[in-house]
């Protein structure tokens, strides 16, 4: 299942959510080179958090396998500084179009309910609990961890707080059928959350890359604590569909921008 959009209204324009998307795809183009072998692997590992390196526990010099016969070498002990620049890095053509998908869907909404400059920490913030999460999962991990998901996943719990009957569209493959559906957003982002859960539970203590499911957790549960302190009130009382009362009339100071 995928999301394909919601029917939530956007009321203002989403200043900060385009300028988070236009940071990572240019750090997509100009540090990673497009996702090519070299660059990618150099910015993965100048850029990407390494829980052991940030923790000290490998020492300068250390080489570590990326595969595809990259091979990075750690210069010295990394600081919180990569918790931020790891949000704007990614391994794959497929990873920053995923992330930036779902960023688009539910940022915007979000950023209704706080404004550009609040919605801008806020999901700076949930991202750097994303990264504390993970590291706490497995503060030893040699993986360096990339990705703005731990982030996104701050912007879902908020989501899910402030829109939780709003419709999401999902796109379903059913082996060669293609089909979609809607559902309110509490299911699709609570099953979201609990599949997280799960997975990070289910691959707890395995050696390896894979998916950072602990950071995506600590994420959503930042997201869902930090909205209280970043909402503005008065933003979000012109939204006709927040909380759970989803078929509010629409007042004088409600317009829909389209953006899809």
């Amino acid at each position: 299942m995928f999301p394909i959009r919601d029917d939530n209204p956007q009321i203002l324009t989403p200043v900060a959510t385009i300028t988070i998307v236009a940071l990572n795809v240019i750090a997509w183009i100009l540090v990673q080179g497009l996702g090519t072998g070299g660059a990618l692997a150099n910015s993965i590992c100048s850029f990407g958090l390494i829980p052991a390196q940030l923790m000290q526990l490998v020492p300068p010099g250390t080489e570590l396998n990326l595969g595809a016969g990259n091979v990075c070498v750690l210069a010295g002990s990394g600081g919180w500084l990569t918790a931020v620049t790891s949000m704007f890095m990614h391994g794959s053509w497929m990873h920053i179009i995923g992330n930036l998908w779902f960023l688009w869907i539910f940022g915007n909404n979000v950023e209704d309910a706080m404004g550009p400059l609040r919605f801008l920490v806020f999901y700076l913030l949930c991202g750097l609990v994303a990264a504390a999460f993970q590291v706490a999962a497995d503060p030893a991990s040699q993986v360096p961890m990339v990705g703005a998901s731990g982030a996104i996943g701050g912007v879902m719990g908020a989501y899910i707080l402030l829109y939780p009957r709003v419709s999401v569209h999902m796109l379903v493959f059913l082996g060669f059928y293609v089909t979609t559906f809607a559902v309110p957003a509490f299911l699709m982002l609570g099953y979201w959350f609990l599949v997280q859960v799960m997975s990070g539970v289910t691959t707890y203590g395995n050696e390896g890359g894979g998916v950072a499911f602990w950071a995506h957790v600590g994420g959503f549960v930042a997201g869902g604590f930090f909205v209280y302190l970043f909402r503005n009130k008065d933003l979000l009382d012109r939204h006709p569909y927040h909380g759970w009362q989803k078929n509010k009339s629409r007042n004088r100071n409600w317009h829909r921008i389209d953006r899809r």
